[in-house]
């Protein structure tokens, strides 16, 4: 069952990153130089491990809205490690509202009213410089705002993990509580020191629910949480990016289904090629690498069997837009 808290407020005393987080700051950088030279082979052992346990049987809908938001080209060998054609991809940080015929929620809300003065400065240098989002980017209020969507009639959040462009537009949605796992919130909350990419300004003082990934596997992935009881809402473990990273697969109606990526890839680029993000900043905010690329060979043996749309890549986010 769910265990709801309500979280008390962290000693945010300690925010700066200190000489070794600059060092491995630096550590990545180099490390980009040396991407094209890596080989990201097939792994047969692990790819025969994979369960192919198929999709849920729904007996409900959801309906699913992308928030528009504003993107910006960055350098491909960023987001997918050795990849320099085409030379930049599209990236955005979109924020999803489902509605189910029992509860209305965000995933990923991402941006909060003036985020460059009220979350960024709680991030590191250089990861500030490089996530900074364009000056025009759109709020989640905003967002709201345009749909005709009250802030009381979101029921809770629904992060795909807890890193600050993940989160930050609950800044302004002081009411709203989330759910996620015990073991994203210990990692994300325990500490004097926020970990790399997670600022707790979003988090504190807020009322939590946890679940376990206690149901059995669906499609590529050993563990799930069908989050309704009906199969159309089921959490999938994404582990690897964070320790608590899932994927929401969604059912769409008929025979269409999303899922949710978060960022256990960046781009569908990452799946198409079998490739993880680039060493900057990949090694920076993926705390388990290897882990990470477990996930992205999750997602590549579904072949296309459903929609993944990651959190920043606006294409396949798209046709989901409504203004």
């Amino acid at each position: 069952m769910p265990r709801t808290t309500r979280a008390d407020a962290p000693d945010l005393s300690s925010r700066t990153p200190g000489l070794p987080a600059l060092a491995r700051s630096v550590g990545a950088a180099a490390a980009l130089l040396l991407d094209p030279l890596r080989s990201d082979r097939p792994d047969a052992d692990f790819e025969a491990t994979l369960p192919d346990a198929g999709l849920p049987t729904p007996s409900a809908a959801v309906t699913l809205t992308a928030f528009a938001q504003v993107a910006r080209p960055v350098p491909t060998f960023a987001i997918v490690r050795g990849v320099r054609e085409p030379a930049r991809v599209l990236s955005s940080m979109t924020t999803f509202l489902v509605r189910h015929p029992r509860a209305t929620f965000l995933i990923d809300p991402a941006i909060c009213d003036d985020i460059r003065d009220r979350v960024l400065p709680q991030l590191p240098q250089p990861m500030r410089a490089v996530v900074t989002p364009p000056s025009d980017v759109i709020s989640v209020t905003d967002s709201l705002d345009d749909l005709g969507v009250l802030p009381a009639d979101i029921d809770f959040a629904l992060p795909t993990h807890l890193h600050w462009d993940h989160v930050s537009g609950l800044v302004d949605l002081p009411q709203v509580p989330i759910r996620t796992s015990r073991s994203e919130w210990d990692w994300a909350m325990g500490g004097a020191r926020a970990p790399q990419g997670v600022v707790r300004r979003p988090l504190e003082n807020r009322a939590v629910t946890f679940y376990d990934l206690d149901g059995p596997p669906v499609l590529s992935f050993e563990r799930s949480h069908d989050l309704f009881g009906d199969g159309s809402v089921v959490l999938v473990d994404m582990s690897g990016h964070t320790p608590g990273s899932v994927g929401v697969l969604l059912h769409l109606g008929g025979g269409d289904w999303a899922l949710m990526a978060g960022d256990a890839v960046w781009h569908v680029l990452q799946i198409e090629k079998v490739r993880p993000t680039g060493s900057f900043p990949g090694r920076l905010t993926d705390l388990d690498r290897a882990g990470a690329m477990r996930t992205v060979r999750r997602l590549a043996a579904l072949d296309g069997r459903i929609t993944v749309i990651p959190t920043h890549d606006p294409g396949p986010a798209a046709p989901y837009v409504r203004r």
